[in-house]
């Protein structure tokens, strides 16, 4: 077998991570998102809440060291918010992993071009550059 085709199949195996890695991270995503909302509603039941007025300052979990401790709690809605978290750091897994095997590769182009995505996704969660 040549380079080339040897150099196909290492391709091939590195999507199939890849694919594999999204796939999982949205099935964990969501297996996370079902018992963080069964829980809440075991915690919650019978309550009625107004669903019509969006009050952004009660949510008790707006940064990610509020979540992690309300999942150490075990509070349902902070599992949910947990589970969007994973789901939202499973592309970000991916282009790191992506920018690992694009050095296995020595393709140092598309190592910065994903660099340069990963520092825009970076910048972006921090809520950009307008502090």
């Amino acid at each position: 077998m040549d380079k080339a085709g040897k150099e196909n199949i290492n391709d091939k195996d590195i999507q199939l991570i890849l694919g594999t890695l999204l796939r999982a991270g949205v099935i964990i995503s969501m297996g996370i998102v079902l018992i963080g909302g069964a829980i809440f509603l075991v915690h919650h039941q019978g309550a009625v809440i107004d669903y019509k007025v969006f009050k952004p300052e009660l949510n008790k979990f707006s940064s990610i060291a509020a979540i992690f401790k309300g999942v150490l709690t075990f509070k349902g809605d902070a599992i949910v918010q947990f589970g969007i978290l994973m789901l939202i750091f499973t592309p970000i897994a991916r282009i790191v992993f992506a920018i690992f095997s694009f050095l296995i590769e020595r393709d140092y182009l598309y190592v910065l071009i994903g660099i340069i995505i990963l520092t825009i996704i970076t910048i972006s969660l921090n809520g950009g550059l307008a502090h």
